[in-house]
C-alpha cells in the first residue's frame, strides 16, 4: 500500500476530465474541470486514504483505494 495517494488520485481524476490549474495556498493544488470548471483541491502530500477517496468522490470517481 503506498504511503502516498498523490499520484493515484491525480491520475484517476485526470482520467475524468480534471487537469491541474494553479497552486493553491501552502502545499495544495487546484485542479478544474475542463467541461463544467468545477474545482478541487488536491494536497500535494496527500496521506491519507480517506481524503483521498472524498477527493475521488467529489470528482465523480467510481474508483475508491
Amino acid at each position: 500500500m503506498p504511503n502516498d495517494f498523490y499520484r493515484t488520485v491525480t491520475k484517476t481524476i485526470s482520467e475524468v476530465g480534471y487537469a491541474y490549474w494553479k497552486p493553491a495556498k501552502g502545499s495544495h493544488e487546484k485542479w478544474r474541470h475542463q467541461t463544467t470548471g468545477k474545482l478541487l483541491i488536491v494536497p500535494r502530500n496527500l496521506k491519507s486514504r480517506h481524503t483521498a477517496n472524498n477527493i475521488l468522490k467529489s470528482a465523480g470517481s467510481q474508483k475508491r483505494l
